[in-house]
């Protein structure tokens, strides 16, 4: 049953951060396990334990290792530096100074890691150039920042780039403020807790046991029988042992997947049990010994097959293999294709898009300390309410009887909305009466997370003879896999963008989410606008080339403006900002063109091209309410906290609340502390996705403040326009010659509320309707709006691209913090060159981080970003999203320089090389 080696722990020594270090290890187990588990130094990071990402990264003798693939025993003797070094920190000190100062630190979750690998460069060549830190840099992978910030932070420090100056913005004037993250000291020193730092004394270790198959029913043995034959195995947990409903989903109606399945999988890396005990005695299971009886079956691996009755329908309640169809219907569109001067149309497809996130799904549970009918989990999630619904209806508890603590979180992109962790956790710790952790392997985190839908998309597109079109209709097939996670999502969001931010008066868009025997498709970064933007994006193109109109031309012409309808009958009436977007881009473009003519003119291999592609974001959930409540608290200290349920995943919101509150409420942000994200401390504010954040959370974090502003200056009988300070146990206001005190203790004498003083709180849901029968009505507030423009290179005879510029121009409405803007476009910029170019997840093949390849440093082009600000009435200060806004126009710009360089269409992303040159050798465009 046991593959366990001998015990052959021995003590090992080493200088640690300069402090001499012994251990007893085993001398082969990973130098990056003994640091953490022996060392306590977490701020080694384990993405992968493969060497492929990076997240490790320490220095050994002053040479940077990934520590996953260093044996301790190698370890003996030698001089190690982690990123925690606090003693003379010197080089690393300033890195982590510059780091901080220019963004270049999202999540978190590569910094100790890049750190590290820019200290050893330093050290060994202190005045490097960009293209000797990038290949330095190239072994630490980062799927938030798009490295641009991080090499600028090394490029500060080694005196060869502009140093970012940072002062404390006055009071009032956080708003727009370039200021480093509320957060971001943690990152960059190593203290941050991600979920697999941290876990209670005495915790058992659950391991998943999965599914190899995509389709398999299966039988279970006396597994009584195999535990007590396993000392230190507590527990085999099969559906048996779920006290409630054994199933979890995004939507209440669709909580079908299992926690544990029930006779049948559906896909590979379905969850069957768990085993639960001495994590040394749970990881060295053989699995084949383990009692199950398998019995494939056929699966539904494509949307053809879905389609087909050849085979048993995925679920037996969805016997055509349908989710749910999505439709938008505006105008007559076969009038408006008949009118038109011109037509396009085309077939599009994409494939499954991992989200890569390099922090593995992880977390613990356990019964409250303090309350024994009560279970906490600990996890990386981006959704704490929706996590809490899920774990009490699988323990079939009232939710007062859940709390959720979420960790610092490692990247998400959609991927860590659905729970991973947190139902088999809970579970096990309940039915155990003990703690329990898990951190899933990064091949077991890819086999079983959800995905970009895979789609297949035909569309048609149609423009009179100045360019306008006329009529656009398209029908989109969406891979929903196995459960339904976002599908509903994807197919209701997809028809309402389909048309692009563009006037079109007659529509017809059409959408079908598809169950297959595949991994569940879920939300990542766009929920299927970026398929959809593909062709849309393409067929302009297309239309640009009959009618010999330039391709920005075309879409300044129809780019949707305010007093205009979308396709949904929605009349837009402010923050429209596309047009402005692409009028800020035509000299840029402009110079690319011209570039690329003068290139080509000498260069019949290498061929340049330019590429602009367009997008728009409804900004929140479709036409549901979407609400979140914020709230802030003056205690007996004289400082304010912000209660703040938006949980950060990397993307900054814990700065920008407090940029927003403090400057609601008059003060410097410096007065604040803020508590983020657990369930027991912060109200819902809704899950962190879909760009609503900023807009949704914001406004409320805006109404809290003005909500304690107002009590305040009620207390002090003075007016709006008076300024607001705290300090030496006093509240003091002025108002031009009026001068007003009042000391904390007299209003914690006339509140009687203890710690807390006084509160505001701030609630606010963005207006937005059903959409009919029809798909007509408002489903979102406001929309994001950007305009991209790429230059590249097409090697005509191997059929590689090289991106060499990306100028990006985004309506934000109002950039509370202009560097997380720019991060996330530069963050959202690497993704969607991923997407483009060279991201594929085959389901059992691209498991890992060496053959799924997402950007490295060296993929990435000089970005240069135009933030524009039509200010949105709804969203505070006029701010709106930007996390979605910034991956989705990247592919279509991408693929309309490889056109423009090499001649041929791209119709299936990614566009790897030999799709490429295939496309090159059938158009007969060879160098």
């Amino acid at each position: 049953m046991l593959d366990k080696p001998a015990n052959l722990e021995r003590g090992i020594s080493f200088e640690l951060n300069g402090n001499s270090f012994d251990v007893s290890a085993h001398p082969f187990d990973s130098l990056a396990n003994t640091l953490r588990d022996h060392c306590g130094l977490t701020g080694t990071k384990i993405g992968c334990d493969a060497g492929d990402c990076g997240a490790c990264t320490v220095l050994l003798d002053g040479e940077q290792v990934c520590s996953c693939l260093v044996a301790t025993g190698q370890a003996d003797g030698a001089r190690i530096t982690t990123v925690e070094v606090t003693e003379d920190a010197g080089l690393l000190g300033r890195l982590q100074g510059a780091f901080l100062n220019h963004g270049a630190a999202q999540c978190g979750i590569c910094t100790p890691g890049m750190l590290m690998a820019a200290t050893s460069l330093l050290a060994e060549r202190p005045s490097p150039d960009r293209a000797e830190i990038e290949d330095a840099l190239g072994g630490v992978l980062c799927r938030c920042t798009g490295y641009r910030k991080i090499v600028d932070a090394v490029l500060d420090v080694a005196g060869q780039g502009q140093a970012q100056v940072v002062t404390a913005p006055l009071p009032g004037e956080a708003v727009g403020a370039r200021i480093p993250r509320a957060d971001g000291l943690a990152k960059v020193d190593g203290s941050d807790r991600f979920a697999a730092d941290v876990a209670p004394d005495g915790a058992l270790w659950l391991r998943p046991i999965r599914s190899r198959h995509d389709r398999a029913t299966f039988e279970l043995g006396d597994l009584d029988a195999f535990v007590a034959g396993v000392p230190g195995l507590e527990a085999a947990l099969t559906a048996r042992d779920v006290p409630g409903h054994n199933g979890f989903g995004i939507f209440p109606h669709l909580r079908e997947q299992p926690v544990f399945s029930e006779g049948e999988v559906r896909y590979r890396g379905e969850t069957v049990m768990a085993l639960v005990g001495e994590r040394s005695v749970v990881d060295a299971i053989d699995v084949e010994s383990l009692p199950i009886t398998w019995s494939p079956e056929d699966a539904v691996t494509s949307i053809a097959d879905a389609r087909s009755a050849s085979k048993r329908p995925v679920h037996e309640a969805h016997t055509d293999n349908v989710l749910i169809r999505g439709l938008v219907e505006k105008g007559d569109v076969e009038a408006g294709h008949a009118a038109a001067a011109v037509t396009a149309s085309g077939a599009f497809s994409t494939s499954y898009v991992e989200h890569a996130y390099i922090e593995p799904e992880a977390g613990y549970a356990r019964i409250s300390e303090n309350d024994p009918d009560r279970i906490e989990v600990l996890a990386c999630t981006q959704a704490p309410y929706m996590d809490l619904e899920e774990v009490a209806n699988v323990l079939g508890f009232s939710r007062d009887r859940v709390r959720i603590i979420p960790s610092a979180c490692g990247g998400g992109f959609g991927g860590k909305l659905d729970v991973s962790v947190q139902p088999m956790l809970a579970v096990a710790a309940w039915v155990l009466k003990r703690p329990v952790r898990a951190v899933w392997s990064r091949i077991e985190s890819m086999a079983s997370s959800t995905k970009r839908h895979p789609s297949e998309i035909s569309a048609r597109m149609s423009a009179d003879a100045e360019g306008m079109i006329t009529a656009f209709d398209m029908e989109g097939d969406f891979n929903t896999g196995a459960y339904s996670s976002w599908g509903p999502t994807v197919a209701g969001r997809v028809p309402v963008h389909g048309t692009g931010p563009y006037h079109v008066p007659n529509v017809l868009n059409r959408s079908c989410a598809w169950y297959t025997n595949q991994c569940p498709s879920g939300a990542f970064r766009g929920f299927g606008v970026p398929q959809a933007a593909f062709a849309q994006e393409t067929l302009l193109d297309d239309l640009a080339l009959k009618l010999d109109i330039d391709r920005l031309e075309i879409r300044h012409r129809n780019a949707i403006r305010a007093g205009q309808q979308t396709a949904t009958g929605q009349v837009l009436t402010h923050s429209c900002g596309l047009a402005e977007c692409l009028e800020e881009l035509r000299e840029d473009w402009a110079g690319m063109l011209a570039r690329c003519r003068d290139h080509n003119s000498t260069n019949p291999r290498i061929r340049r091209g330019a590429g602009v592609g367009c997008m728009w974001y409804g900004c929140g959930n479709t036409s549901m309410s979407n609400p979140s409540t914020m709230r802030v608290t003056l205690g007996a200290n004289g400082r304010f906290t912000l209660y703040n349920g938006a949980v950060d995943i990397g993307q900054g919101s814990a700065t920008i609340m407090m940029q927003i509150c403090a400057d609601a409420l008059g003060v410097p942000m410096g007065a604040f502390d803020q508590i983020v994200g657990d369930t027991d401390l912060t109200a819902d504010a809704g899950k962190t996705s879909a760009s609503r954040q900023t807009l949704v959370s914001g406004k409320a974090a805006y109404l809290a403040g003005r909500d304690l502003r107002a009590k305040l200056l009620g207390m002090a009988n003075v007016g709006e326009q008076a300024t607001v300070k705290v300090g030496d146990g006093r509240i003091d206001f002025v108002e031009g010659d009026t001068r007003r005190s009042i000391s904390l203790s007299d209003l914690a004498d006339r509140t009687g509320d203890g710690d807390v003083l006084l509160e505001g709180t701030g609630t606010y849901d963005p207006p937005a309707t059903a959409l009919d029968e029809k798909g007509q009505g408002s489903p979102y507030a406001t929309y994001g709006f950007a305009a991209q423009i790429c230059e590249l290179e097409v090697d005509m005879a191997l059929g590689t691209v090289k991106v060499l510029k990306i100028v990006a121009a985004h309506d934000v409405g109002r950039a509370i913090n202009p560097i997380l803007v720019e991060g996330q476009i530069e963050g959202g910029i690497a993704q969607g060159l991923g997407m483009a170019l060279m991201e594929e997840y085959v389901p059992g093949k691209t498991e890992n981080l060496h053959d799924y390849l997402i950007p490295t440093v060296g993929d990435i082009p000089d970005i240069d970003i135009k933030i524009i600000e039509d200010p949105e009435h709804e969203g505070p200060y006029g701010a709106k999203g930007i996390g979605e806004p910034a991956l989705v126009p990247t592919p279509p710009a991408i693929l309309g320089a490889i056109r423009h360089a090499a001649g041929v269409t791209i119709r299936h992303l990614p566009a790897l090389p030999h799709r490429v040159w295939q496309a090159i050798q059938e158009s007969g465009a060879t160098s």
